[in-house]
């Protein structure tokens, strides 16, 4: 079957407006040098900036190393990501910019990076298929070009893409994958809303089946997006979060590019 896969936020920006957090200007960090790439999406300033020496590439998610974890076994592709991210950043005069909030818990700045002749370190990655896209509410600045960005390289089947490790989950198989980072893809069978949140469920069952689930203070951002949830029954969509259990397996979305419409044609993924 064949689909083209049209964002959320891009299709409010078409036709309902857009989202001013989507649409945000990036603001100057000024400028850095890395003195090491610690994986495909972290790396290690020669000198600290805001008391930070340690930068990870906001909006992407790199398949990731053990660094130290016991017993973490190596994501298929880390070395690979983590020597495109060295080719692309090392010991080169480099800018950051920030579009949302600047550091994480681990003191690491949360920043967009570019290259001296204004390459978008985030955007290469992407393109190469060695990351894909992993957004937060507080930093959602450029994730609709990231979006575009990944699904030509999936389309492309580069990097991860060819690999059965990134697969495109259905619902049916996401009870196998509970605890990882995932993108599934189904019919929306039936939306609730139950007190503050909204179910979309994928099947008859929600005690059993695939459920995206929104809260209250996240269904505000679909709300300034003009994104009616409760119309999604009977649609195609496409998911990105964290598998977890609650009754069946389930992905919280906490913001509006973590959902994807399908829409599909007669030509084009």
């Amino acid at each position: 079957m064949l689909y083209t896969v049209l964002s959320v936020v891009l299709l409010a920006d078409g036709a309902l407006g857009a989202s001013k957090s989507s649409t945000r200007r990036l603001m100057s960090g000024g400028s850095v040098v890395v003195k090491e790439v610690i994986d495909g999406d972290t790396v290690r300033l020669t000198r600290p900036i805001s008391a930070s020496r340690e930068i990870r590439l906001v909006g992407i998610q790199a398949p990731k190393l053990p660094l130290g974890r016991k017993g973490f076994k190596a994501w298929p592709l880390a070395q690979e990501s983590k020597r495109a991210l060295e080719k692309l950043v090392k010991r080169q005069k480099l800018q950051i910019k920030f579009g949302g909030r600047r550091q994480d818990r681990h003191r690491r700045l949360l920043a967009h990076v570019f290259d001296q002749d204004n390459k978008w370190i985030q955007g290469e990655l992407l393109r190469l298929g060695m990351a894909r896209v992993y957004s937060f509410p507080d930093n959602r600045t450029r994730v609709a070009a990231m979006l575009k960005i990944e699904r030509v390289a999936r389309k492309a089947a580069r990097g991860i893409w060819a690999h059965p490790f990134y697969a495109i989950r259905s619902p049916e198989e996401a009870a196998e994958h509970i605890g990882t980072f995932q993108l599934v893809r189904g019919r929306v069978v039936k939306v609730t809303k139950v007190r503050t949140r909204v179910y979309l469920n994928f099947g008859s069952n929600w005690r059993t089946d695939f459920t995206i689930t929104v809260r209250a203070r996240a269904r505000r951002y679909f709300r300034k997006a003009r994104i009616d949830l409760l119309a999604f029954k009977g649609k195609t969509v496409q998911v990105r979060g964290w598998l977890r259990k609650r009754n069946g397996p389930m992905i919280e979305a906490t913001h509006p590019e973590q959902i994807e419409l399908i829409k599909e044609q007669n030509n084009n993924d």
